[in-house]
C-alpha cells in the first residue's frame, strides 16, 4: 500500500496513524521530496479526473488564470501540492481523501 501526500499534511498524518493501528503496512510517498513521475501523474488524473485538484487550497488560489484553466495534469506538474490528499493505492485500487467511506475501504 502506498499513501501519496506531504509530510506536513494533518490528514495524511491521521491516515498513516489509523492505517498503522489497523495493522496495514504503508509506504509513505512524500510528493514534495520524491516528485511524481509523468506516468504517475497521468495515472492519478486518469483515476480521479479534476476531483484530484484541491480548488480551495492556497496553492490553487495562487495559480495564474492560465494555470487555473489548464488540465489537472498540468496543474499537478506545476505544483504537486495542489493535489487533494491523501491518495492511497494498493493492488490497483485507488482512493482520494480520508473520509468514512475511504476508511471503510482500507481498515
Amino acid at each position: 500500500m502506498i499513501l501519496y501526500g506531504i509530510s506536513t499534511c494533518d490528514t495524511c498524518k491521521k491516515a498513516l496513524k489509523e492505517l498503522a493501528a489497523a495493522g496495514r503496512e504503508v509506504s509513505f510517498r512524500d510528493i514534495r521530496k520524491d516528485p511524481l513521475s509523468e506516468a504517475e501523474v497521468d495515472r492519478i488524473v486518469q483515476e480521479f479526473g479534476d476531483r484530484v485538484i484541491n480548488k480551495t487550497s492556497t496553492t490553487y488560489r495562487g495559480f495564474s488564470d492560465f494555470l487555473k484553466a489548464s488540465d489537472a495534469d498540468a496543474q499537478i506538474r506545476a505544483q504537486p501540492t495542489v493535489m487533494k490528499r491523501p491518495i492511497v493505492e494498493e493492488g490497483g485500487v485507488w482512493t482520494l481523501g480520508w473520509d468514512d467511506a475511504t476508511k471503510a475501504n482500507w481498515i
